[in-house]
C-alpha cells in the first residue's frame, strides 16, 4: 500500500499564515496590550459605588438608601457619579432658613408640584442644623436635586452667594469620583519599615491632641512589636474600635489606623485618638458624622487638630452646609481654637473637595517621590499645601485581603502589620503630624494655626506648576 502525499514544510509559509491570522505577529516582537482606563474607571466606580450602598443598607436598611448625582448636576449612574446623596433627605440652618424652607413648600402654587409634606427629621447638632426629608414631586423630578435648584432660584442672592438655604445630606467617603481616597487599594509592602520612617525627635508632639476622624482603629496595631509607634494610640470611644476577619479583611479596613500611624511617626508624643465615624463602607450621611463629631467636641477635650481623610465634592460646588454649622458652634473657623486638616481628594480634578476647600481647612494635595504632584491628586487654588501621599507604608491588619476593584479584582494579597498605600488620604497625616511637630517645638501648644504658618512659610516651594506656588511639607 502506498504512503499518503505529504506536504513539503515551508517556514516561510508558516509565518506567512500566522501573520495572516495575527496581523500584530512579528518573531521578536510581542503585542501591545493597551489597557482602557475609561473602562476600568467606570468598573472601578461602580465597584466602589456598590460597596458603599450595601454597607449602608446593612447598616441603615431602607434610611441607607444612596442617590447618585451624575456630571451635569442630576441624577447619574454608578459609574459617572460625581457625589452621592441621601435621595430625600436635605440639611437647613434651623431658625430663619427652616422657615425659608417651609414657606417654599406652603406656596399654594407650589402646593401641587409635591406629594406629600416637608417632614422634620432631627438635629444632628441642635439649635442649629436640622434634617428635613422633602416630598416626591409629581413630575417624577428628583425630590433633591431639581427641587433644591428651584429654590435657589427663588432666592436668588443666596445662590450667588454660595450660601443656599439648604443643601442635600451629601454622602462623605474615603472613595472619590473615580478613584479610591486612598487612590489605590492596599499593596503589600516592599519594606518592614514605615515610610516615612520614625521621626529621630522622640519628644515631637508632646502636649498636643489629635483627633483622627475616619474607619476606626484596629486595635492590634497598638500592641504589636511591628508596629509599636502605635503604642498609647486611643480609640475616642470603645465603638471605635474596627473588627477586622484575618480570613477576608474587608474593603476599607485599616484605613484609619494606617493614618494614625502616620501621624504618629511624625509626632510620636502626640495624644491621638481615632473617630470611627466612617465604618459602613469607608463611608457616612453629612448628617451623621456631624451628629457624631458635635457629639464627641462636646464631651471631651477638644482637640487641637483634627485629621480628616475623607470627603466629596458638593451640589454646585457649594460646600458642606452640616459642616460649616459644626465648625461654627465649635470655634473651628478661625483655625485657633481647633484646626482641621483635611485630603483634597483623588480626581485629579480643579473642583473643589470639601471639607478640604473651607478657607478655614488646611487642604493638603499629594506629591509622589519625587516631588511632583501626583497624577491623582486634586489641584487648584483651594489646595492650601503638599506632601508625599504616593507608596507611603505602615500599620494595616494582619490577614489575607482579595481586591474588588478592577483592573486587579480577585487578586490575593496577604499582609503582616504593615501595608503599602498612595492618596491625599495619606498625605494628609504628614501635614497633621508636621503641625503637631511644630507645636511642640515652638512651645505652643494653643495655636495650631500659628504654626502651620511657621511651617509653610519656611518651607519650599513644589516646583511642579500645577502645584500653584504652594509650599511642600514633610519629608519624601
Amino acid at each position: 500500500m502506498s504512503e499518503s502525499p505529504r506536504s513539503s514544510f515551508s517556514l516561510s509559509v508558516v509565518i506567512a499564515r500566522v501573520r495572516r491570522l495575527f496581523p500584530w505577529w512579528h518573531p521578536v516582537q510581542p503585542p501591545v496590550v493597551v489597557e482602557d482606563p475609561d473602562r476600568h474607571g467606570a468598573e472601578r466606580l461602580r465597584d466602589q459605588v456598590g460597596v458603599i450602598r450595601r454597607a449602608f443598607a446593612e447598616a441603615w436598611g431602607d434610611d441607607g438608601e444612596v442617590a447618585v448625582a451624575g456630571p451635569k448636576g442630576s441624577r447619574g449612574r454608578d459609574e459617572e457619579a460625581t457625589f452621592l446623596y441621601h435621595p430625600r433627605r436635605v440639611l437647613v440652618r434651623d431658625g430663619d432658613d427652616f422657615a425659608l424652607l417651609t414657606e417654599f413648600f406652603g406656596d399654594p402654587v407650589r402646593r401641587d408640584d409635591f406629594e406629600g409634606e416637608l417632614r422634620r427629621e432631627g438635629e444632628p447638632v441642635p439649635g442649629s442644623m436640622v434634617t428635613v426629608e422633602v416630598p416626591l414631586r409629581r413630575d417624577g423630578g428628583d425630590a433633591v436635586l431639581v427641587t433644591l435648584a428651584e429654590l435657589d432660584r427663588a432666592h436668588p442672592d443666596r445662590a450667588a452667594q454660595r450660601k443656599p438655604v439648604a443643601q442635600p445630606d451629601h454622602v462623605l467617603y474615603v472613595t472619590s469620583y473615580g478613584r479610591l481616597c486612598p487612590f489605590t487599594e492596599p499593596e503589600e509592602p516592599p519594606c518592614a519599615e514605615p515610610v516615612p520612617g520614625m521621626t529621630t525627635d522622640g519628644s515631637a508632639g508632646d502636649g498636643v491632641r489629635i483627633s483622627v476622624v475616619d474607619t476606626g482603629l484596629w486595635a492590634q496595631a497598638t500592641t504589636s512589636s511591628d508596629t509599636d509607634w502605635l503604642a498609647g494610640v486611643t480609640p475616642a470611644d470603645p465603638l471605635d474600635v474596627e473588627t477586622v476577619d484575618p480570613n477576608a479583611i474587608h474593603e476599607y479596613a485599616g484605613h484609619g489606623t494606617f493614618v494614625a500611624g502616620i501621624v504618629r511617626c511624625l509626632a510620636p508624643r502626640a495624644a491621638v485618638e481615632v473617630e470611627g465615624a466612617l465604618p459602613n463602607g469607608g463611608a457616612v450621611f453629612e448628617s451623621k458624622i456631624c451628629e457624631q463629631l458635635h457629639q464627641a467636641l462636646t464631651d471631651r477635650s477638644d482637640p487641637q487638630l483634627i485629621s480628616i481623610s475623607a470627603g466629596t465634592h458638593t451640589r454646585e460646588n457649594m460646600g458642606l452646609l452640616g459642616f460649616e454649622i459644626l465648625a461654627e458652634n465649635h470655634g473651628l473657623t478661625d483655625g485657633t481654637k481647633g484646626l482641621v486638616v483635611a485630603a483634597a481628594g483623588n480626581d485629579n480634578s480643579r473642583d473643589e473637595f470639601y471639607p478640604a476647600a473651607f478657607p478655614w481647612v488646611v487642604a493638603v494635595g499629594a506629591l509622589d517621590e519625587q516631588g511632583n504632584v501626583a497624577s491623582y491628586s486634586n489641584y487648584g487654588p483651594w489646595v492650601d499645601v503638599w506632601a508625599r501621599g504616593s507608596n507611603l507604608v505602615n500599620a494595616f491588619p494582619e490577614g489575607t485581603y482579595t481586591c474588588y476593584e478592577a483592573p486587579n479584582k480577585g487578586q490575593v494579597r496577604n499582609f503582616k502589620f504593615l501595608a503599602q498605600w498612595s492618596g491625599t488620604s495619606f498625605a494628609t497625616p504628614i501635614v497633621t503630624g508636621a503641625i503637631a511637630a511644630q507645636m511642640s517645638a515652638s512651645g505652643n501648644t494653643t495655636d495650631p494655626r500659628k504654626a502651620f504658618d511657621e511651617l509653610d512659610k519656611a518651607a519650599s516651594v513644589v516646583k511642579d506648576g500645577k502645584a500653584g506656588g504652594k509650599k511642600h511639607l514633610g519629608p519624601l
